[in-house]
């Protein structure tokens, strides 16, 4: 899967089709019908109701031509026989009022148990994915297949099979009996068969391409809007609403041109199965009548013969709505089996034996690796950290620092060398395993929706509320949580956003505390909070590393002067490694970071100075009734 990074010139569905390895347009029958084995039970009881709902439609035209035969005689009216035929024909009303009902009641219940089935496979497998695929897929791509085009397979597995049995029957049933009472009638409406087969098949191959691209454009769209809405608060600060919404205009006006151009593509099938039904219609009342007129058919025969190629031809304009389900449904069952063919780009062997005890020595031996095809982003890089080793990496943006948290927690693969924990390559460990021992907290870590006692149980299930606030006290984040408005049961909102960045970062080190990892990456940890939560973040970041191996990724200097050893990383590769002292000592690139950092620092301090000057001297004139130009 490493030949897929960076195929950014590839189109979405191009880049799904690479990741799972099939064409788009491959059939899916096959992969259609395990999904209602499940409900089979509930099928099976629709179909039953769709017969016994058929055969009452077919006692009406008996019961009528019976009464006009029979009960209205020149001679005499037979009452008994319109009142019992009245009865039969309120029965078959009943009964389809009833089983209908029924029917719907045991349709709804397979489909909720169908799709929620299909559903909870989609999340499940998209929790497999490796990190790489949600790099390279738009979220809202995801959403899309595990929600709206999950729905859209409700026509076609739950509803669509009884509905197609219902018109089959009545086109079966209404030959056969066309045939006993006017086989000159049925002779007539032999020739609309092929005309409607080959039009059918034509309409089914140019509609499910047709929707096939509408299905591609709505995900296109809710992958937009899905991103707007996570990244609203940048959209509004750059003040690029306008632009946004004018791209999601042009996607609106790309799915609306697609969803006109197949409905007028298919649109031609309804009017077509019309045309057909009023050409039956005519043909069938001009060899009716002159069959009447020749004594070979009665009047009750030929209101029969009305009903049964009204029945006979009805299903051909059916035909238009099921085929146009079904199309809608395929295209959009394919892209859910794109995505659960996708299979990680990190799996574990069949030789992975899980790990119960860690030392915590990790060594990155001659690593290489690349997110872009030939643009290696580590190249043989060799680091060792011995076991209660606290190794602090800084270096300039873009050079690889937060790639070894990737490369060491397994989020992707070295493409050369390898990573060790305890001397054994982490590619012999299973995934779970591996990161139950490494805990990483990162500079824009994710809350849960839900209170701050529900975030912190995370790492520890089974933890009381008791021993969570314990862990708070411990590295001493209990001070700002029980400051929060009610306290542990406050509710972090959306990601945590109804709490600071500090506030979210303290929850998060409170989580890997209880967690006890033996390897613990703070990777930018301090970075984008104030002084004062700064300081309280060190004092937690102290009593976190007690006791085990841990690695600092800070770009902030001064949170890593304490560290056993600091790694100087630039161009994928550690050009610098030794204690504060000895690396300031030695005048290299770590010395020159620290001058730049505390002349930017200097820089910072000045400016504070001179905006707290500038904000009392706008004061005394204000005060004094001068005006000021800015």
């Amino acid at each position: 899967m490493n030949a897929f990074r960076g195929d950014s010139a590839l189109s979405d569905i191009e880049l799904e089709e690479k990741f799972s390895q099939r064409k788009l347009g491959q059939s899916v029958t096959s992969r259609l019908l395990p999904l209602v084995a499940p409900v089979r039970g509930l099928i099976a009881a629709v179909i039953g109701i769709e017969i016994v709902q058929v055969l009452a439609i077919f006692a009406r035209p008996l019961l009528i031509g019976l009464v006009i035969d029979r009960g209205l005689r020149q001679s005499s009216i037979d009452t008994p026989l319109i009142a019992w035929a009245c009865v039969g024909l309120a029965a078959t009303w009943g009964v389809r009022f009833i089983l209908g009902g029924f029917s719907q009641y045991f349709a709804g219940l397979a489909a909720i148990r169908v799709l929620n089935d299909l559903r909870t496979r989609v999340f499940a497998h998209v929790q497999t994915l490796s990190v790489g695929y949600f790099d390279r897929t738009k979220a809202g791509r995801i959403i899309a297949r595990a929600d709206r085009d999950v729905d859209t397979l409700e026509p076609l597995l739950i509803q669509g099979p009884p509905e197609f049995l219902s018109a089959i029957l009545r086109l079966i049933l209404s030959a056969i009996l066309l045939w006993l009472v006017a086989p000159m009638l049925l002779a007539g409406l032999a020739a609309v068969v092929p005309v409607l087969i080959l039009a059918t098949l034509l309409f089914k191959r140019v509609s499910q391409r047709s929707w096939a691209r509408v299905a591609e454009n709505r995900s296109r769209f809710t992958a937009h809007l899905v991103e707007t809405v996570a990244a609203v608060r940048l959209i509004k600060q750059s003040g690029r609403e306008r632009d946004n919404l004018r791209k999601y205009q042009g996607l609106l006006e790309d799915f609306n041109s697609s969803l006109i151009f197949g409905s007028m593509r298919s649109g031609w099938f309804a009017p077509f199965t019309g045309l057909l039904t009023t050409a039956g219609l005519a043909l069938t009342l001009a060899i009716g009548g002159r069959g009447i007129a020749l004594g070979t058919l009665s009047l009750g025969e030929l209101t029969q013969s009305l009903f049964y190629v009204f029945l006979f031809l009805a299903p051909l304009q059916e035909f238009s709505d099921l085929f146009e389900r079904f199309a809608n449904g395929t295209a959009c069952a394919q892209r859910i089996f794109l995505l659960l063919d996708t299979v990680p780009d990190i799996a574990d062997g069949i030789d992975a034996e899980p790990i119960h005890r860690v030392e915590g020595a990790i060594a990155f031996q001659n690593v290489s690796f690349g997110y872009l095809p030939g643009r290696p982003v580590i190249r043989a890089l060799d680091l060792h950290i011995v076991s209660g080793e606290v190794v602090a990496i800084v270096g300039p943006t873009g050079h690889g620092k937060s790639t070894l948290v990737q490369l060491l927690t397994r989020f992707y693969d070295v493409d050369d060398g390898a990573v060790l924990l305890d001397g054994r390559d982490i590619r012999t460990i299973p995934e779970r395993s591996l990161r139950r021992h490494i805990g990483v907290v990162l500079q824009d870590n994710v809350l849960f929706g839900g209170t701050v006692l529900d975030n912190l149980r995370l790492a520890k299930p089974d933890a009381t509320d008791d021993e969570l606030v314990a862990a708070s006290q411990r590295i001493g984040a209990d001070e700002v949580l029980r400051a929060l408005p009610h306290g542990y049961e406050t509710q972090v909102g959306p990601l945590g956003s109804q709490l600071s960045q500090g506030q979210r970062q303290l929850v998060c080190l409170v989580r890997a505390y209880l967690a006890d990892p033996s390897v613990l990456v703070l990777d930018e940890a301090t970075s984008a909070v104030d002084v004062a939560t700064e300081r309280r973040i060190q004092q937690a970041l102290r009593i976190l590393c007690e006791g085990r191996t841990a690695i600092i990724i800070a770009h902030r200097l001064e949170t890593i002067r304490s560290a056993h050893r600091i790694a100087v990383i630039e161009n994928g590769q550690v050009v610098e490694i030794g204690t504060h002292d000895a690396l300031l000592a030695a005048e290299g690139r770590y010395a020159a970071l620290n001058r730049n950092h505390e002349m930017s620092a200097a820089g910072t301090q000045r400016a504070g100075v001179n905006h707290e000057r500038a904000g009392r001297r706008a004061g005394d004139i204000a005060m004094t009734g001068q005006s000021v130009r800015i």
